[in-house]
């Protein structure tokens, strides 16, 4: 089963590529809740806490992009660790700020500041892609990534609080903007995955990735993703919290992020001789029909077990959704077009807690998971459009 993974460490640079590339994307899941975290404790106002961490990943998903245009024209060792060094320094103003109870114009425009990162996950892919383009590995190593995205989200979060609540309130997001800098460095200093700059290339492409249609139909079916994500994380630390157990509202989110962990490691241990495009089909109808027992969870031990089942297509169709951007997208737009898709994720987690949390105020915390419903219906009229997309490019 790990023998298709074993295979990846192969090449040579490919293990400080991983391990760079894991601390790299360690504030995708640790900033925002750091921020929460600081921000509630500091001001006690949870509306201002959860209006900076979606104005940071609002940024984020506009900025990372832009960034990633760069990346592909110029190449990763000459922007990227400048953007790192001026998000870290970002986040650590905003850090100072809350410190000082400065204004809260000041704690907005240094929370949209931070955003303005490079997305590791999609430099990493690229490089894979680099070194890997036309193989059979190639899934693979897409698939291991995933993995590595899912980790994150399981140890990003807890030690993001745990760093905020037993050193003091900024020391979630400072460590977040060290791990991102340390990360990015790293990853830049590795001359040898890196992927070329041709010069034909560079002055090839002047529009945006997300112009082409397959691009901009994963970075929908992203967002979609990334709400049905945002959702079940809000709305099981109000179901939690509804039950009189706060603390079990951790276990479902860990049981969730293992069960697509899980899935996506073992979907990426084989290789497969479905299209891309059937596959990808597949994994969003799977996705939108395992997200409806959501619904009618009466306990969270039924909770644990929903999420569980909802879990098992995600990493499987994010790996297919990064995989049709490869096999369609030229090589000088591929750094954006999966930044694109990285945007699209960020803005749906933003997006969902945003609509989910109003209803639960309203209506109370089940009804919340009626955002994911949503989203889970436009994951299936997007499944109708992936067959024709690879066609259409």
């Amino acid at each position: 089963m790990a023998g298709q993974y074993r295979t990846l460490f192969q090449e040579p640079g490919t293990k400080p590529l991983t391990a760079a590339g894991l601390v790299a994307r360690m504030p995708l899941s640790m900033v925002g809740i750091g921020v929460i975290t600081m921000v509630s404790s500091t001001t006690g106002s949870y509306a201002l806490a959860g209006a900076l961490a979606a104005s940071y990943a609002v940024s984020a998903a506009i900025a990372g992009p832009q960034v990633a245009r760069f990346v592909d024209r110029f190449g990763q060792r000459r922007v990227i660790p400048f953007v790192a060094a001026f998000s870290a320094v970002a986040i650590a103003l905003l850090a100072l700020t809350s410190a000082s109870g400065g204004p809260e114009w000041l704690l907005f425009t240094t929370a949209i500041l931070a955003g303005i990162a490079p997305s590791a996950p999609a430099l990493v892919r690229a490089r894979w892609t680099h070194l890997l383009r036309g193989t059979p590995r190639l899934h693979a190593a897409y698939a291991w990534e995933t993995v590595l995205d899912e980790a994150s989200f399981i140890l990003g979060p807890p030690l993001s609080i745990g760093l905020s609540v037993a050193l003091f309130p900024q020391a979630g997001p400072l460590v977040a903007g060290a791990f991102l800098l340390v990360g990015v460095l790293w990853l830049a200093g590795q001359r040898h995955t890196e992927p070329p700059v041709r010069a034909a290339l560079q002055s090839s492409r002047r529009s945006s990735a997300l112009r082409e249609p397959t691009v901009a139909l994963v970075a929908v079916v992203m967002v979609a993703l990334g709400a049905i994500i945002g959702t079940i994380d809000v709305v099981s630390v109000a179901f939690a919290e509804q039950e009189g157990a706060p603390v079990a509202a951790s276990i479902v989110l860990s049981v969730y992020a293992i069960s697509s962990c899980a899935a996506g490691f073992l979907f990426g241990s084989r290789e497969w001789k479905t299209p891309t495009p059937r596959l990808l089909r597949l994994g969003l109808l799977a996705t939108a029909v395992t997200v409806l027992p959501l619904l009618w969870v009466p306990t969270i031990a039924a909770l644990c077990v929903a999420v569980f089942v909802s879990g098992i297509f995600f990493a499987p169709t994010m790996i297919m959704a990064a995989k049709l951007i490869e096999e369609v997208v030229p090589e000088d737009a591929l750094t954006e077009s999966l930044t694109w898709s990285t945007a699209g994720l960020g803005f749906g987690t933003a997006l969902g807690p945003a609509i989910a949390g109003s209803i639960i105020d309203a209506h109370g915390a089940t009804d919340g998971f009626w955002v994911a419903i949503v989203a889970a219906a436009l994951l299936a009229g997007l499944s109708l459009a992936v067959a024709d997309a690879r066609q259409g490019t």
